[in-house]
């Protein structure tokens, strides 16, 4: 009989560990319907509210929309925010259902995943914002300058657009630790060089050319 219990004993265990394991098995499935459900609520209510706000009208001139459409993506900005919210609150269920199971090392990574979400989200916001104001800059000058007469207009208005998306850009990305230092650093060095030769073209053997480019975008009133 002694025997026989000896080699029982594993089995009552194992028996007893899975007796254990199965309620945090089912609370941890409960808690991952739950917010599964809670997920594609908020990624309804986010989206709407978006678009009751006209969002989606200033991503579409600030040119985000466009710009996806032609990468092959059908959704806009709008529905981006919707599945980072969706995504956002299913790895809030993740970690609460590994860690009712104990499964600490695996929710230690989900949560610097979940920390990195709302750094997309706020450098979306940036470049958003940020676009609709760089093409808001843009269309002023062109039309400023049209108004005073300077040729060229629009490639002034284009430049002074794309200056300022590159430094939003570079927001961005700092805002998600992207290269930050790597990125800023190269683009200093360029805009260095950009300077530099523009420097050498007025005191070098290109003064007349600029002055005939001057003259051509702020012509003499005569």
């Amino acid at each position: 009989m002694d025997k026989v219990d000896v080699m029982l004993e594993p089995v009552r265990a194992i028996l007893t560990q899975i007796g254990a394991f199965l309620p945090r098995l089912a609370l941890a499935i409960a808690v991952l319907v739950a917010g599964w459900l809670l997920a594609k609520v908020a990624r309804f209510a986010v989206v709407k509210a978006l678009r009751a706000i006209n969002f989606s009208v200033l991503t579409e001139r600030a040119g985000m929309d466009g710009f996806l459409r032609q990468g092959g993506i059908e959704t806009d900005t709008t529905g981006i925010f919707g599945v980072l919210i969706y995504w956002l609150v299913i790895l809030a269920a993740l970690i609460i259902a590994f860690n009712g199971l104990g499964l600490t090392y695996v929710t230690n990574l989900l949560q610097m995943v979940i920390l990195f979400v709302p750094k997309v989200i706020a450098a979306l916001l940036i470049l958003a914002f940020g676009a609709y104001f760089a093409r808001f800059v843009g269309d002023a000058v062109v039309t400023y300058c049209r108004n005073v007469g300077v040729r060229d207009a629009s490639l002034l208005g284009k430049l002074a657009q794309y200056a300022i998306v590159a430094f939003v850009v570079l927001i961005a990305l700092d805002q998600v630790s992207i290269g930050g230092d790597i990125i800023r650093e190269s683009f200093l060095v360029i805009l260095a060089g950009v300077v530099f030769a523009l420097a050498l073209a007025f005191g070098l053997g290109g003064k007349d050319w600029a002055a005939n480019q001057l003259e051509r975008w702020w012509p003499k009133q005569k």
